[in-house]
């Protein structure tokens, strides 16, 4: 029988990196896991036996538990909106809790191709990978593999080395812990959607143009505006124009705004025109957008995050 080959399992990494992060809640620290799993996999190749399983299933199960014993002991990363209650002052001093270990966005430059985007974008959002974190560990591995990787039950109890009924009974669990825990987010368009984009564009040209009022016509009456790793988050459009307008009179009128895409959801990368003329990184922003506007926008501002998505720390 052929021992599988570096190839063999090359050709998953990019799926599992997907897989580790949406475990993890962090990239960097899924493409550890990911890294892990390739050199357990390459020093179990002699071991490896087709007959039992693909190479890609064998490759989920070393994974998957990887992940599960990185998980051991570790806080959940979280975003701001799931520690406490909304904040009703846009004024409240700025206070970063670099204690916490903050859920980070995926950059949608790492998705395998054109077509894992489009199958991942329901499972990928922001919110939903927040609310995964809530579950246990093990919970999380099950809901993962059956609803989002559609693993049968028989091979997920091989995966984590535990019986059918033990996944069924996790997964319903998962089940009812999510839908209590996950916002609805059944309105929320995609990125490439035409009416996403116009939207888009006119809030990259209202923030260019401190324009507060141009923004707050853009966001949804319930919007929320989160920020990590600043404890703090708003709901309602005039929180969120109260906070933006002290941005920019704290920051300054002159920004630029680059499009991205995050956990397939717009994003735009905002830089800051500094003191000598130059145009600083300030933050990533990742939106939800549907057809009532901007219903959420999650704002980063952590070197780790910007190293993920390769932003300059400088705009040329």
């Amino acid at each position: 029988m052929p021992t599988a080959t570096v190839e063999d399992f090359e050709a998953y990494r990019r799926e599992l990196l997907v897989h580790c992060y949406r475990l993890l809640g962090s990239v960097h620290e899924a493409e550890d896991l990911v890294q892990e799993t390739m050199i357990r996999a390459w020093r179990a190749r002699d071991r490896y036996d087709e007959r039992m399983a693909s190479v890609r299933t064998w490759l989920y199960k070393i994974a998957t538990n990887a992940c599960l014993t990185a998980l051991q002991g570790r806080a959940r990363r979280p975003l701001p909106s799931g520690l406490g209650a909304a904040s009703d002052d846009p004024y409240a001093p700025l206070v970063p809790s670099l204690q916490v270990p903050w859920l980070q966005p995926f950059p949608d430059s790492r998705l395998a191709d054109p077509a894992s985007r489009i199958a991942g974008r329901a499972n990928l959002r922001l919110a939903l990978i927040a609310a995964m974190q809530v579950l246990p560990p093990k919970q999380r591995a099950v809901l993962i593999l059956r609803d989002v990787l559609e693993f049968t039950a028989a091979e997920v109890a091989d995966q984590l080395e535990t019986s059918t009924a033990a996944v069924n009974s996790a997964l319903q669990r998962a089940r009812t812990s999510l839908s209590a825990a996950a916002p609805a987010e059944a309105d929320v368009a995609e990125p490439g959607d035409a009416a996403v984009e116009s939207v888009l564009d006119r809030y990259i040209r209202a923030f260019e143009s401190a324009d507060v009022g141009g923004l707050v016509a853009l966001l949804t009456d319930d919007v929320m505006m989160e920020m990590p790793p600043i404890p703090l988050w708003y709901v309602g459009k005039v929180h969120y124009g109260q906070f933006i307008e002290r941005v920019f009179g704290i920051r300054g009128d002159a920004w630029r705004m680059i499009p991205l895409t995050a956990n397939c959801q717009p994003a735009v990368a905002a830089y800051c025109r500094d003191g000598e003329g130059l145009y600083q990184l300030h933050t990533l922003q990742v939106f939800s957008i549907g057809a009532a506007g901007i219903s959420r926008n999650v704002v980063f501002q952590e070197s780790q995050v910007y190293a993920d998505f390769g932003l300059a720390a400088v705009l040329s």
